[in-house]
């Protein structure tokens, strides 16, 4: 391993090791994996641009785990604890191995600097250390995805000389494009666009709640009269406060009048119920009338909802990524090059590369590239500053996947794409090379497409981001929950006007109109997985080390681990 690699490795991420740190580095037992390991940890953890102007080598120990022989003030060998031979039970951890013979670890001993001493403070005598004052209440609960932990496994360090993807091969594809509003924007954002907007998701939604036996006789709100006592409603949500008592007020309104329901709190379930409601969704309710025409009580809330789908027949794989952010400094580019290999057969187990055998299909949904402008000061966190050479280089990754994997590509806010949903496919003046790969096919933000007879909605996610900040419950980590919920209102983005921008089509076309077998989203970089009514909900986290924003919201990123539905279920592979 060249030094000067290394370095380069080290540079291009803003981290400057000193000669101590470096002395570690290029003295690990595997130089390449050791430093990406690292950088990993240097760009994730909290550390600013000035702990990485020069790293020392006690940072290097701390991060690494170095073990150290003391003995003799000499140091024989520097092994990270992640190489040492040993089993780890569920996540599966699988230890590196190579089928080439490795190189000697160097033995010769080399002085260790002694580091000046720091007399530490002293503690009360019943004090041992600061940690004995901290609270478990101190540490915030890390959320695990059980089904996650399960079946993840580390693709593990076995590559083989061939690769498949020089072999020209004629596989028979039956694909489909269900849904792609790429070219379907017809709105001129006046104010009868919005009407028709709005008009269009109600009828949509009504249309599957009617089909509800509660709601098929259901009334419109300006033909209630005073012979009625119970109220059948198919409405939408406009407004939703508190009473003093601490009861659930909620306007609801039709293409006939408005309505406000109480929910009261001491009916448990109904109130859990009334606490996911968001603004503009629209839904079923059973309600007591009052004596005020305007008011009532609420009994039921009843969400479109989806039935369960029936399990498909499936011989074949299915590979989901999203949020590659190539271009980006922190955009994990070994470990993608690892699952490129992987994917190409070339890496991994036998068991793992059989797997990958079977991949007829590859999803991206959205931000395959970092993108630019997208918020303040970026450009101090770009690697590549051009859109286009940003699309180059994702074509330079892509292109050496092996050609009989079809692979598809959606937009997401960081794509050279209009930023309102439903976003436009990536167009082809900025991702011309990617348009030149012969097994790409492009779709919108949201898309649906057919595989092989398994539909998959494709879906970035923005709307994860109103969601969690319009009820308390929801969590960036538990982006299973949010899709059962999108799937439950069946709407992708139900609430208009908050940060997630939406365009105001004459038609909605982020209304769910068909259950799919597979929904498919990313955007908060945190793998996440559910089955839900016979539906796969599949979150495919990222290939980028934390961001400046999610360490503001402590959100702790997933990267560069791959779901795989293989013959209808869930596989978890690592690649870091």
């Amino acid at each position: 391993m060249s030094t000067n690699k290394i370095l380069l490795k080290f540079a291009k991420k803003g981290i400057n090791l000193s000669p101590e740190a470096f002395n570690k580095v290029i003295n690990a037992e595997n130089p390449l994996d050791f430093a990406s390991t690292l950088i990993v940890k240097l760009k994730s953890d909290k550390f600013s641009s000035k702990d990485l102007v020069s790293v020392s080598g006690e940072t290097v120990d701390k991060l690494s785990g170095i073990t150290k022989k003391n003995d003799d003030n000499s140091q024989k060998s520097l092994i990270p604890d992640t190489q040492v031979d040993k089993k780890i039970e569920t996540p599966q951890k699988i230890e590196k191995t190579n089928s080439t013979p490795q190189k000697p670890i160097e033995t010769k001993a080399k002085p260790v600097k002694t580091e000046k001493q720091v007399t530490p403070p002293k503690t009360p005598e019943n004090v041992s250390s600061i940690e004995s004052l901290k609270k478990d209440s101190d540490q915030p609960e890390k959320h695990v995805n059980k089904i996650i932990e399960q079946t993840s496994e580390t693709v593990k360090d076995e590559k083989i000389q061939f690769k498949r993807n020089l072999n020209k091969t004629n596989v028979e594809y039956d694909f489909k494009i269900i849904q792609d509003t790429s070219k379907k924007s017809y709105t001129s954002g006046e104010l009868e666009n919005l009407i028709a907007y709005f008009k269009s998701r109600y009828e949509k939604l009504a249309n599957i709640l009617s089909k509800r036996p509660e709601l098929r006789s259901y009334t419109k709100i300006a033909d209630i009269n005073d012979s009625m006592d119970s109220l059948s409603l198919i409405v939408m949500v406009r407004e939703i406060r508190s009473s003093k008592n601490g009861h659930k007020i909620v306007e609801l309104e039709d293409d006939t009048g408005t309505i406000s329901v109480l929910f009261s709190q001491n009916n448990e379930e109904l109130f859990a119920d009334a606490e996911k409601l968001v603004r503009d969704e629209v839904i079923g309710v059973i309600a007591n009338k009052s004596d005020d025409k305007g008011f009532a009580f609420g009994q039921q809330i009843i969400f479109p909802g989806v039935l369960r789908v029936p399990e498909k027949e499936m011989d074949f794989g299915i590979v989901f990524l999203s949020d590659v952010h190539i271009g980006s400094l922190t955009f994990l580019e070994d470990a993608f090059l690892r699952f490129i290999d992987w994917i190409n057969c070339d890496f991994g187990t036998e068991e793992q590369r059989r797997v990958a055998e079977d991949i007829k299909y590859l999803i991206i949904g959205g931000d395959i590239v970092d993108g630019i402008g997208v918020y303040p000061n970026q450009d101090q966190e770009l690697a590549i500053k051009d859109i286009t050479q940003q699309y180059n280089e994702a074509a330079k990754f892509l292109g050496n996947i092996r050609s009989d994997i079809k692979i598809i590509i959606a937009p997401g806010n960081h794509d050279a794409s209009r930023v309102a949903e439903p976003q436009p496919a990536v167009p082809e003046e900025y991702a011309k090379a990617l348009y030149e790969l012969d097994n790409v096919e492009f779709i919108s933000n949201p898309g649906v497409v057919s595989l092989d007879g398994i539909n998959v909605l494709i879906y970035h996610g923005r709307s994860f981001d109103d969601l969690v900040m319009a009820v308390k419950e929801f969590t960036y980590e538990k982006s299973d929950l949010l899709m059962e919920e999108l799937l439950k209102k069946r709407h992708l983005a139900p609430i208009y006007g908050e940060r997630t921008p939406l365009a105001s089509e004459l038609e909605d076309y982020l209304v769910i109109d068909e259950v799919p077998d597979i929904l498919h989203t990313g955007h908060i970089h945190v793998n996440s997985y559910r089955r839900f009514n016979g539906i796969h909900l599949i979150n495919s986290g990222t290939f980028q080390t934390q961001t400046s924003f999610q360490k503001i919201h402590n959100i702790e990123p997933t990267p560069a681990e791959v779901p795989v539905i293989h013959k209808g279920q869930y596989k978890h592979f690592k690649f870091l």
